[in-house]
């Protein structure tokens, strides 16, 4: 199968990783020509952790391919993954260079986090082909794609997209209606608001409630959602006893939950508490967030 990934940032060159290490050829598309160096290095950085996930073509750049013509990456593509920045008129502009030179059952992947997919269809004369495929960060470990189409979309597509990122060993669910955020990012934002209002409050430090979260449950949530969860610590009374036990306590969590707004004064507190890592020390922790990844998902798959 041949991908065309349009858009080489960080989430372009994480697909074009695992497409890659996956014996898929990739032929990658940026403006700017200084991406593809950027792409080979992250191939062969990501070789041991892909490597580690069964994946026997990981770190190879056999079948990568680079070019600053979107339509010349796309023709021959049967996937074209698009990451491009989340700005609607350059995405709608990039539709309109290659929509003449797709294959006629070429299927368009949108990573785009924010954008609606009718706001993405108007770039197409044909908008059945296209739909939102929206990774976690790093999508070339995190297994969750989140599959989004409408009416408009083509009758078998979704199942097709389901079916093709299921194969590359992602964990794809299909949205049932389009909601800003879509699913994973608007359960982060609200976690995140209460982390900085309790943080504003002080009842602890940011730092603290990292430690929470990391050595808390974000342990459990790398095994089960809060629904199942819920439901265990209830034992044989499942979900439903969990309500009984705990539901009013919930209720009261919610009513005193804080709002706030990413106002200059949110910002100022945010730079005073969280300093910035220099390039090393992020590469480090990069580093080991990928290890760890790694360790996770081979024995959530042993």
């Amino acid at each position: 199968m041949n991908i065309a990934v349009l858009g080489s940032g960080t989430i372009g060159q994480s697909w074009c990783a695992l497409f890659l290490a996956a014996g898929y050829e990739v032929f990658a598309y940026d403006p700017d020509p200084s991406r593809e160096l950027e792409i080979r290095g992250f191939v062969i950085d990501s070789e041991p952790t892909l490597r580690a996930l069964g994946f026997s073509h990981a770190g190879s750049l056999t079948n990568f391919c680079f070019t600053t013509d979107a339509a010349k990456a796309v023709e021959g593509a049967q996937v074209v993954q698009e990451s491009a920045p989340e700005n609607l008129v350059l995405k709608q502009q990039l539709y309109r260079l290659i929509e003449s030179a797709l294959d006629p059952k070429s299927t368009v992947l949108s990573s785009t986090s924010g954008l609606t997919l009718e706001m993405l269809q108007t770039g197409f004369s044909d908008p059945s082909r296209i739909l939102i495929a929206h990774p976690f960060n790093p999508p070339h470990l995190i297994p969750l794609v989140e599959v989004l189409g409408n009416e408009l979309t083509a009758p078998d597509l979704i199942q097709r997209t389901l079916t093709f990122y299921e194969g590359l060993g992602k964990v794809p669910i299909e949205l049932k209606k389009s909601v800003p955020g879509h699913i994973a990012n608007r359960l982060q934002a609200v976690l995140w608001q209460e982390v900085l209002h309790l943080a504003r409050e002080g009842v602890a430090s940011l730092s603290d409630i990292d430690k929470v979260i990391a050595n808390g449950p974000g342990l459990r949530w790398a095994i089960y959602g809060p629904n199942q969860l819920f439901s265990l610590a209830a034992g044989a009374k499942g979900l439903e006893g969990f309500l009984d036990h705990l539901g009013p306590s919930f209720q009261d969590w919610w009513s005193a939950a804080g709002h706030v707004e990413l106002d200059a004064d949110t910002r100022q507190f945010i730079k005073r508490q969280y300093s910035s890592f220099d390039e090393n020390e992020c590469r480090a922790m990069k580093a080991y967030r990928d290890h760890l990844i790694c360790r996770i998902l081979n024995e959530k798959n042993f």
